[in-house]
């Protein structure tokens, strides 16, 4: 299968580069086109002009974009190099009514539409090892797998169009509790004195060690907040993970609480940081003078 890349931030490369290493990568699209022609060169791939010269050129596109309007706008554009068969694959992290409306949209016209956003970030995408949570037709599913498994360590299907990102609604908040628990817990530790380079390896090989205690907690101790996911994504996500949790008449105390917490930090300029600076406002709770409940 010919497999065209639209979105190249860092998740978009790295899927790209692992897509040519499988022999899959047949083009790349991005809106800011020097980024394109770098990767395009470094690849060895055609740089598509257009979204719709890229669906042309392949029997399939994977999207990574930043939000709802984005991936409605790059599919909008796409659509006049679309044909009967085609499959669109979008690894974005958007609403789940997005992904069920576009789905419903291109198979008036034969093209398959399939929702697959993707978790274990910046690291999980360079390295091939990702998640992907896919809604939408299993046959289509099944002709895109290969190419999927190309950037992903494991694809599963959860439904229909739009069961992808409900799968990616429950791991952001899931990852919400973890970064206010991990902050929280490592504030105090560095408050209470300890060696908190003797404390990491214990913590990580014990009941509570994970993945984002591993890969941010010495990172966080240092206050380097280098983004791996950024905040602002990270609130968005938040953001389509509280309507489908309204859709359902619920409100959950730690989603609330993390999106006000990342409101004040995005206020104070720190939205393009990773989520982990969310550390900055444990910390203080720390401080002398600001022994505070948040």
């Amino acid at each position: 299968m010919r497999v065209g890349m639209a979105g190249l931030g860092v998740m978009g490369s790295a899927m790209a580069r692992n897509l040519a290493g499988a022999g899959y990568l047949a083009g790349v699209w991005n809106r800011t086109g020097h980024r394109a022609e770098a990767l395009a060169d470094e690849l060895g791939v055609p740089r598509a002009e257009t979204p719709a010269a890229l669906a042309q050129a392949c029997d399939g596109v994977i999207t990574c974009v930043s939000a709802d309007d984005d991936l409605c706008e790059v599919v909008d554009a796409m659509r006049p190099g679309l044909r009967a068969g085609h499959v669109l694959v979008d690894t974005s992290t958007v609403g789940a009514a997005t992904a069920e409306a576009l789905a419903d949209e291109l198979a008036a016209r034969e093209v398959a539409f399939i929702d697959a956003p993707v978790t274990g970030g910046a690291e999980g995408a360079a390295a091939g090892t990702l998640q992907v949570m896919a809604g939408g037709d299993a046959t289509a599913l099944a002709r895109v797998r290969p190419a999927l498994e190309a950037i992903g360590s494991q694809v599963t299907h959860f439904g229909p169009s739009g069961f992808g990102q409900r799968a990616k609604a429950v791991n952001q908040v899931l990852a919400a509790g973890m970064v206010q628990a991990i902050s929280e817990a490592l504030a105090f530790a560095d408050a209470s004195g300890l060696d908190t380079e003797q404390l990491l390896p214990v913590l990580g090989q014990g009941a509570v060690g994970s993945r984002l205690l591993e890969r941010r907690g010495a990172r966080m101790l240092a206050e380097d907040f280098e983004p791996g996911f950024r905040m602002a994504l990270h609130e968005k996500d938040l953001r389509l993970s509280q309507a489908l949790l309204q859709s359902l008449e619920v409100n959950l105390p730690m989603v609330e609480m993390t999106l006000k917490h990342y409101e004040r930090l995005m206020a104070q300029g720190h939205g393009d940081e990773d989520m982990t600076a969310l550390y900055r406002l444990k910390r203080e709770l720390f401080r002398t003078g600001n022994r505070r409940s948040l």
